[in-house]
């Protein structure tokens, strides 16, 4: 069989379709090939200094309608009708709304319907499409893989090369194949998947590569469930995160804003049905995971990849093999406040964070919300709930949803990143420990000093009751 009729994978399909100039050699010398960006995603955080660029050089952005940004790290999550009080989240939303004019591109602002964190904005617009090239300067780009896409995040330089070019050199990934076979116990969410995959494969295990999550259990999931896996991709270290379009991908992008119709969705839907990897492709790297025998995850570390099962106990550095690890075990410990061998489900918790671009979206606040709805909140946890676009806030107020959370004592907020990344007022003070439904868990992430503790959304309810790290099942005869 010639190279060219030769099987492939989802990720060489979508990059194959995209290569404008193919590089030359082979191996480590090999030139990188010339890639074209059907969408670009952008945010006030990373995009001043490119727009910048693009003004000293006096060029414009080639294509301002493959372009689209919203506003999202910096927006504030209260008072969004009043000035934003932080100088600097002033001055970076200021700056985007000023670049966005100048140059031509459609932003969605605080207070639009379509606002909100831009991995969230795009999937619910019908933007992002299988087969697709989606780039944005976030590295948790990678959510839109859930669809089909080679979504992945990129440097400032690199926003600047695309908004002038619609294109941008890169070298091929290895690619991985994430097997993850069985049925899901009740309990159980895709951050639980991917927080499981990221202990086993490292946080450094994916560097290099794309992953294609693959498998029975992967297939029974939700849109909303597999953006969460994807999101995570980077996590592990990885370049991208993919999951082949099926019928569920189409079903959700049917009707959306920018989905086609009519005979473009049908010309569509033959190319999108041809993406997914082929019988006999052969990846670099595959990984398995039993469905069947996971629980709750939860990290116990100052990184996505130090987590354990929930009904575990917290490591001692004696459990690794190596110096190195033991090392980094003792730091994490140290930091995070713990003692090797206590329980995960004695340790107490003073905030409760549901939100991000990873857990945010109307079915996480619908998980949430049948976990404490007629139940009381253990008083002293805060509990701080932000929906990650307008538009998810809406639907899930027209539910009654917002009622169930500032019925059970939470915080009800506007649209944004917020403490995802400690931004303006939404932050940790130093010592308090958070269980929360972002993705990283790193020193200082959601507060000079906070501790961190990642979990899915129902754990993160659980916990809001029950004032520890628990798990719904703890419920039963709480």
């Amino acid at each position: 069989m010639s190279a060219q009729n030769a099987p492939r994978t989802l990720a060489e399909k979508v990059w194959t379709d995209h290569v404008v100039a193919k590089g030359e050699g082979q191996g480590a010398d090999a030139k990188p090939d010339l890639l074209y960006i059907d969408l670009h995603l952008v945010h006030e955080v990373t995009s001043p200094q490119a727009f910048e660029g693009l003004r000293l050089a006096n060029r414009p952005v080639r294509r301002p309608d493959l372009t689209i940004a919203t506003e999202d790290h910096n927006t504030p999550t209260l008072d969004i009708d009043k000035p934003i009080a932080d100088p600097i989240s002033r001055t970076q939303i200021e700056t985007l709304r000023h670049n966005a004019e100048e140059f031509g591109i459609r932003l969605h602002s605080l207070g639009d319907k379509e606002q909100g964190i831009v991995h969230v904005v795009g999937p619910q617009l019908g933007l992002t499409q299988p087969g697709m090239t989606v780039v944005c300067g976030d590295s948790h780009t990678s959510t839109h893989g859930a669809v089909g896409a080679l979504a992945f995040g990129i440097g400032t330089s690199e926003v600047e090369h695309v908004l002038a070019t619609q294109t941008l050199p890169l070298k091929p990934f290895k690619t991985m194949a994430i097997n993850v076979e069985g049925e899901l116990r009740p309990g159980v969410s895709s951050k639980d998947i991917i927080l499981a995959v990221i202990a086993k494969i490292g946080t450094g295990g994916g560097q290099g590569y794309v992953l294609e999550y693959r498998g029975s259990a992967i297939r029974a999931l939700s849109m909303d469930a597999r953006m969460t896996i994807c999101n995570m991709s980077i996590e592990a270290g990885a370049r991208a995160g993919m999951i082949a379009p099926d019928e569920t991908t189409f079903e959700f992008l049917k009707g959306k804003p920018h989905a086609p119709e009519g005979e473009e969705w049908d010309r569509a839907l033959e190319y999108w049905r041809s993406l997914p990897t082929d019988e006999g492709a052969t990846f670099d790297e595959e990984v398995f995971i039993d469905a069947n025998t996971l629980e709750p995850f939860v990290t116990w570390g100052t990184n996505p990849g130090q987590g354990v099962s929930l009904s575990a106990k917290v490591p001692s550095p004696e459990d690794f093999g190596d110096d190195n690890a033991k090392a980094a075990c003792q730091k994490a410990l140290d930091y995070m406040g713990l003692e090797a061998g206590t329980p995960m489900k004695d340790i107490r918790v003073d905030t409760v964070f549901l939100g991000s671009c990873t857990n945010s979206r109307i079915e996480d606040l619908r998980a949430a919300a049948a976990i404490i709805k007629n139940k009381v909140k253990d008083p002293e946890v805060r509990m701080i709930v932000v929906p990650g676009s307008a538009r998810v806030r809406l639907e899930a107020e027209a539910e009654g949803l917002d009622k169930v959370f500032t019925d059970f004592g939470a915080e009800w907020r506007f649209a944004g990143c917020s403490m995802c990344l400690g931004m303006n007022p939404d932050q940790l003070a130093p010592g308090e420990r958070c269980a929360s439904t972002s993705n990283r868990n790193f020193e200082g992430r959601q507060g000079k000093g906070g501790r961190t503790h990642l979990v899915s959304p129902v754990v993160a309810a659980a916990t809001a009751i029950r004032g520890t790290l628990s798990a719904p099942s703890d419920l039963v005869n709480a």
